[in-house]
Order: C-alpha cells, then structure tokens, then sequence
C-alpha cells in the first residue's frame, strides 16, 4: 500500500515486505469467517492498538512536531485546508501527502511528509486526524482513540459516531470478514493470531530502525541475513568502508571479518556497534563451506560467548521473567530438537557403530582453537589437547572419546589433535555419526566453551565445562571455569531452553524467505534436511576443505 489510502477491501493485517519474500498475503476477503461478537471486536481492537500492528506498521517514522498537531491525509487538499482553517493558531499540521507533487499549505508551521510510514508513529502527537472516506487511516485513528472527520463519501464514514461506528466498520472486510492464513504452515488461523504474528514482526522490525549500516558480511550470508536485519525501508546497507557512517549510527558488524583499522575508525566516529553472530540452530551444512546461516543472534550489549561483559543474553537468563505458557513453549521446542536430531549444523540420527563400553564413557568434544568464544572465554585453555589432557587427568579410569569441531575435521580451521597426542589421553576419536547421536552414547560430556555442551543438556546428559560458555554459572553444569561472579540465578532447562532458543535469536524461514518464530525451523528441517541445496561455492569449499585436511596429514607425516 501507498501512502494514498486504501480501499475498503484491503485486509487491516499485512505481512511486511521484507527482502526476498514474495509470497501470499496474510489476509484475504471471505464470507466463510464466522462472525465475532462484539466483545470479540473489542478485544482484537484492543490487541491492534497495544501491539501497534493495523496498516504499514513497518514504514518509515519521520520526524514530527514536539507539540500536539493535526494529521491530514486527503486527496482533496483544498478541502482539508478549509476544514483546519478554524484551527487554534498553536496546533501544527502534519501532511501525509498523497503524492510528492501536491502543493504544501503555505503555513511554516505545516510539516509534510510521503509515502509508506508507521501511521502509529504519525498518530502518536494527533489530537485528530481528516481523512478520506475511503482510506484505512480512518480506521487505524478510530482503533487508536484519535477522533477522525472523514472527507467526502465512503465505506469508513461511520468513524463518525465513535465505537460504536468503528464496530461497524469491523465487521466488514478489513478485518472480521477476512480469512487469516498462517504463511508458514497453510492453515487457517484466526484474527487475534494474525495480530501475534505481525506483532512478532513489528518487534522485529522496530529493533532494526536504528541500525545505519552492516558490515563484515560475507555475501554469501546476506540474502538470509538481510531479512532479519531489515528496518522496515530501503535495502539493508551492507559496507565495507565506515565513510558512511555517521555519528551515533548503529551499525551491525560480523566482528570477526571487521578489522582492526575498520573497528577504530568506527570508534572514532562515535558509532555504536551491535555484534551479530551464528544462531545456535543456524543450519544444515557448515558456515566454514559456505552455507548460509538460518538463524543470528544480534546484542547491543555485547556477545554471548564473551563472560568478560554482560550480553543480552545473559542478562535474559538473570533477570527474565518466564510465564508457564513460555516454558511449555520450550519444553516442546527442546523435545523437537532432540527426537529430530538437530544440532547446530545438521539434523538427523546418523547410525554409528554399535559399541559396548563398560567403563565411564566421557565424551571430549573439540573445537576450533581460534575462534572468538575460545579466546574470550577458554581461560587457560585454549587448545583442544589441553582440554584433553585436563579432562584424562579428572578421570583417569574413564573411557574417553574425542569428537573434533567439524571445521577443523574438514580441513578448513585449525585444532587437529594429531594420533599421536590423542591416544595419549583419549581412547579414540570419535567422528561418525551425527552429534546427537554422538552425544547420546556418553555417560558424561566435557567441554571447554563449545555449544555442544548446551545441546548435551538438552539431551539430559551431565555436563562438565572447563570454560565459561554462556550456559555455565545457571546451576545445571559443573562448572571448573571461572564463572563471573555476576551469574547468580538458578534456571530449569526449560528456562535455560526459552532463553537462549526462543527469545534470544532470530530465524529465517527457508521456505517462505519470512522472519519466523524458532520452532518453525525445527520442523522445517526436522521435515526436510535437504533445505539448504549445496550450490557451486558449498561444493567448492568443500574441496578444498578436503585438500586443506590432505596436505595437514601429509605435513604430520613428514614431520615424523
């Protein structure tokens, strides 16, 4: 819709048109819906209101007189100028100009605007709006308590006599006579879970406004990340350089591909960094072979793998407040994930061989020994042969596997443990199968900082870390890291599960290209592994993840 109105036919409740989603409408006209009660009507009106949802909830929030003013949106200008020229001298006009031709009044105090815009924003300062008979503004003034005088004659003209006209109005096509489809899942919903979804997607969009700039985004990753990144306008601004960025702009960075010069430009120009990384459902196939991620997670306070400083997350886990209908919520979430074998890059229960161990079965899962969440939060340990040696020195009797990071198995990070070193402290290496199922054959995971350890306890099984991830410290891990003091709630899995899966990050829906709440990418890869095709480049880095591996053995060979 543009900013000229909309006729009375076009649904209240409209997906936004985020990047690369061209699917169907939320909401169409039908006779089928059956009729609300006007204590119904109410309470959807009320949810509209409160969660700022009716309209182009996501367009642009232009800046607006401090004081109360008039909102006019009208293809009759001559009109309106005559219906405002009774006006108290203080009370400015905001225009919502049907078209960027039309002549503004000629009055200093008149503030003009175009196009697509939140009308919630528009309405916050309107001490009454003059609208066209047949444009949906009306009806978004009426929901919101505005009083509205409608010009000439349309659908919208019993806005007029109050509630009781916006009742009326209701009932027609905008809303009570529409069918509501869920996008992700074809079935039919009603109009209050229409309202969640595109509350949903305004939070999401509303956290997005801000942010000027993307940098550090490898291009393979920005047709998935764009979406959930996206500020309601324009393209996502994905730079390499900061001559852009001004003063005080958000800008979202990949920090680890952002360097050094980059980050201190940055700094001095007074821009304000928002860390984004890998969700912890992120997809099926490797970032390091150029699988695009399904999931991010995005922290204004700083990264969840770093203890040195608080993050959104952690600050979840401490303070948050979670209903009984939020831990149900992830009970089943985490119920999904374990019976479909997700994990962070693959999903599924690949068979591995059948084996009788008799002893204490430590599974020692590795990781990439450079990477940020190592660095920042190993501690002393920050190699996997260390982590190993660590672990056979606490349990010398026990029998223990070692699974390596699959980056490093595929030849493309660094971290091997040659066969020499592990059969020093381990009783084999690990790597077939899936590592769910890895992770359901041991009596005990030990871990430095790796996810692996989250999805152990998803899975019921005893954890140890040596680290300090970001799930030590809550009460449901040994923990043999030095947890920062400021950890000092108690939480359930579930709680630990509605944190860091639910709230947290965001999702991209492979099928529809749309923002989606975390449980729809479960099933859609719980349903389909095969979502994330390999294209040309996957099969590339592949390749030469194979040779990378090669040329390391042959380099041990030689060595010896």
């Amino acid at each position: 819709m543009s900013g000229s109105g909309a006729v009375a036919s076009f649904p209240l409740l409209r997906i936004p048109p985020f990047p690369g989603y061209t699917g169907r409408h939320l909401a169409f006209a039908s006779e089928r819906s059956e009729p609300l009660s006007e204590e119904e009507l109410e309470e959807i009106a009320r949810s509209i209101k409160d969660l700022r949802v009716a309209g182009t909830y996501w367009g642009r929030q232009p800046l607006l007189p401090e004081a109360s003013y008039i909102l006019v949106r009208t293809r009759d200008e001559a009109l309106a100028a005559r219906l405002v020229g009774s006006r108290p001298v203080e009370i400015p006009i905001v225009i919502w100009a049907t078209s960027e031709r039309t002549a503004p009044l000629q009055d200093s105090r008149n503030h003009r605007i175009f196009g697509d815009c939140d009308p919630w924003h528009l309405l916050e300062g309107a001490v009454e709006v003059i609208v066209d008979a047949d444009d949906e503004l009306a009806v978004i003034a009426a929901i919101a308590g505005i009083p509205v005088r409608c010009v000439g004659e349309g659908p919208f003209e019993a806005l007029a006599t109050g509630r009781a006209g916006l009742f009326e109005v209701l009932r027609g096509s905008l809303l009570a006579a529409c069918a509501y489809t869920c996008p992700f899942s074809g079935r039919e919903i009603g109009p209050t879970e229409a309202v969640e979804l595109c509350a949903d997607w305004r939070g999401l969009i509303d956290s997005n406004r801000a942010i000027k700039a993307a940098m550090g985004f490898a291009s393979w990753k920005r047709s998935t990340v764009a979406p959930l990144l996206w500020a309601g306008t324009g393209d996502v601004q994905f730079v390499s350089s900061s001559s852009t960025v001004s003063p005080d702009d958000e800008v979202a960075i990949w920090k680890s591909r952002v360097s050094e010069r980059r980050l201190a430009e940055l700094a001095l120009k007074g821009a304000r960094l928002i860390e984004v990384e890998d969700g912890f459902i992120r997809s099926v196939g490797l970032g390091a072979d150029c699988v695009p991620p399904l999931s991010i997670i995005v922290d204004r306070l700083g990264v969840y793998f770093d203890p040195a400083k608080r993050s959104e997350l952690e600050l979840i886990l401490e303070e948050g407040d979670f209903s009984p209908a939020m831990i149900e919520r992830a009970r089943r979430l985490r119920e999904l994930i374990v019976q479909s074998g997700i994990s962070k890059y693959e999903v599924g229960r690949q068979e591995g061989r059948t084996r009788q161990i008799n002893r204490r079965h430590l599974l020692v899962v590795g990781q990439v020994e450079d990477d940020r969440s190592v660095i920042s939060g190993g501690g002393p340990v920050r190699s996997n042969l260390e982590l190993l040696r660590r672990v056979r020195a606490n349990a010398p009797d026990a029998f223990i596997s070692y699974r390596p990071h699959p980056d490093v198995q595929a030849g493309h990070r660094q971290g091997r443990v040659s066969s020499e070193q592990l059969a020093e402290f381990a009783d084999e290496e690990y790597s077939i199968g899936s590592a769910s199922e890895t992770i359901e054959g041991a009596d005990e995971v030990h871990v430095n900082t790796s996810l692996a350890g989250f999805e152990a306890l998803l899975r019921g099984k005893p954890v140890t870390t040596y680290g300090v991830p970001f799930y030590a410290g809550w009460g449901l891990t040994t923990d043999l890291g030095e947890v920062p003091s400021r950890r000092t709630a108690k939480r359930s899995l579930d709680e630990l599960v509605a944190a860091t899966l639910v709230v947290y990050p965001r999702y991209l829906d492979p099928v529809t290209g749309l923002p989606c709440p975390a449980e729809v990418l479960a099933l859609r890869l719980a349903e389909n592994h095969q979502l994330q095709a390999k294209g040309f480049l996957v099969r590339l880095r592949q390749m030469q993840g194979r040779w990378k591996r090669r040329m390391s053995e042959l380099r041990l060979r030689v060595q010896k």
